[in-house]
């Protein structure tokens, strides 16, 4: 039945960490991981974790309804859970505290709702980790741009010069 099938997708549980799936943090920063989740009949009793690499647990916790916070069943120290699930979005993000190369890596946030027959859906962020935050140096840009603009320059120039000098020969040569 087609009509059960477009059902199925509205009760749908969606995990979202943004528009982008990349998150640079520099080494020994804290660094923020979002992830929010919808759901159109609600929830009860929803677990969510934190995996880091897949395997990893990281963050494990658990919310009652809408109208409650999220409980922490168990977490890693360095780990801090900053979402809120009594405001408009269902946010589960946490923040890494003093991220270390090591902490590179894919981190995925993984729901469970009870109330939707035990649906699943998870998100998946990736984690570099760079020793500093690169500004982009646009001093070879400047002085490729200038480069070729000097030859672009010098071209048109060696152009009407050769002009002027032809327009002279013709010139001298009608003159005779």
């Amino acid at each position: 039945l087609p009509g059960l099938h477009i059902l199925a997708i509205a009760f749908a549980l969606e995990v979202s960490v943004g528009k982008t799936n990349t998150v640079t943090a520099l080494n020994n920063s804290n660094v923020l991981l979002p992830c929010t989740f919808s759901t159109c009949i609600g929830f009860q009793d929803l677990v969510f974790t934190w995996y880091f690499n897949s395997t990893e647990l990281i963050y494990h916790g658990k919310i009652k309804n809408k109208g409650t916070e999220p409980t922490r069943i168990w977490h890693n120290p360095r780990v801090e859970f900053v979402g809120s699930t009594t405001k408009k979005d269902n946010n589960i993000s946490i923040v890494l505290n003093s991220v270390e190369f090591s902490d590179a890596g894919k981190y995925t946030c993984h729901v469970k709702n009870p109330k939707e027959k035990n649906a699943q859906h998870n998100a998946t962020i990736f984690l570099t980790v760079v020793h500093k935050m690169v500004e982009t140096d646009n001093t070879l840009t400047l002085i490729i741009v200038g480069v070729v603009g000097g030859l672009i320059g010098l071209l048109i120039l060696f152009m009407l010069i050769k002009r002027v000098v032809l327009f002279i020969i013709k010139k001298t040569q009608d003159g005779k």
